[in-house]
């Protein structure tokens, strides 16, 4: 059962981040975002554990998979391996700088070779119903302009793809971490903008470097949607303020709400072999900027960052979220 598919805001797939723990727990919190799984390289999928790689809660849809590849054949095996699982999207990678995934050609250096990534697009919507999109930069090395990323883009539409997002920054595919490709490369918002113009009947997301509502109206105006990544991964509870703004939905759980939930989900997802921390690690950022905040991440890396952490432990941070609570409503 594939979910409406909503993209004005989404959460980007982040590599070590967006777990299924992690997008479980985002989803107590926001019922409307897109959210995207980290990158699953596709001879992992085709050789590898397919359940481990791929299970998720349908609690968590809307929900894409976002893949890594540039064999087409395996990519279309994955696409349909993925429709059959229920993911609501494909997802290509065309955007990772890192070294390892350059020397398995894919990620960012893929836009070096438009025609390839063409090809595996068509041959992706070929065997599938759901939509397939693309992530990918706005240049890479010293190629950052207008006429070479529209080129590129055209050459996807043509494929069929109705949908892609841009992270406005190139990748420097030499000599920068993929951390340092996050931050060093200048933000070029005005290039997203320009290809929308040059592109309206495409579905444009923007991504890179967006923190706040207020933000995420303004890119409203001349994109389709907004994605993004580390913002809400140190400060989930932002999904509280998208909610209430972007959508209108007032319905949001509070803080204390979601610790209850996310324990209960612990105590069910610990019966099949899940480990305390792989869960918890995704909630440090639950209290940014409240008060309570410091009590919270010191319970956390004291008690359920381990390895070998106990649920019994679990259960004594509701009383620092109950406090948190109220310490929060008295100062508001």
């Amino acid at each position: 059962m594939h979910t409406k598919i909503n993209r004005k805001v989404s959460v980007a797939p982040m590599m070590d981040c967006t777990d299924r723990h992690d997008r479980y727990f985002l989803r107590l919190i926001s019922k409307n975002v897109m959210l995207y799984t980290e990158m699953v390289v596709t001879k992992a999928v085709l050789r590898g554990d397919k359940d481990k790689l791929l299970k998720f809660n349908n609690f968590e849809k809307p929900l894409a998979l976002q893949v890594g590849g540039s064999d087409k054949k395996e990519l279309s095996e994955v696409t349909k391996i993925a429709e059959d699982y229920g993911y609501d999207e494909v997802n290509i990678n065309l955007g990772c700088p890192s070294k390892k995934v350059q020397k398995n050609s894919f990620g960012a250096c893929l836009m070096k070779e438009p025609d390839l990534v063409a090809e595996c697009l068509a041959e992706m919507q070929n065997i599938a119903k759901i939509p397939i999109t693309a992530k990918t930069r706005i240049g890479f090395d010293n190629t950052e302009e207008f006429d070479y990323l529209n080129m590129f883009v055209n050459k996807m539409k043509n494929s069929g793809c109705k949908t892609i997002i841009l992270h406005a920054r190139k990748a420097i595919l030499k000599g920068l971490t993929p951390k340092q490709n996050l931050n060093i490369p200048k933000l070029n918002y005005q290039m997203v903008y320009d290809i929308k113009k040059s592109n309206p009947e495409l579905e444009i997301i923007i991504n890179g470097g967006i923190t706040s509502t207020k933000e995420i109206k303004n890119h409203l105006i001349n994109c389709d949607g907004v994605m993004i990544g580390r913002a809400i991964y140190q400060n989930p509870y932002l999904l509280r303020d998208i909610e209430n703004e972007i959508f209108k939905n007032y319905d949001v759980a509070s803080r204390e709400k979601v610790v209850q939930q996310i324990l209960k989900y612990l105590e069910e997802e610990l019966k099949n072999g899940t480990k305390v921390n792989q869960v918890m690690r995704h909630t440090v950022g639950l209290y940014h900027g409240q008060q309570g905040s410091k009590e919270w991440k010191k319970y956390l890396s004291d008690n359920m960052m381990a390895r070998d952490s106990d649920f019994k432990k679990a259960k004594h941070i509701m009383d620092i979220a109950q406090n948190n609570e109220k310490a929060n409503q008295i100062s508001a």
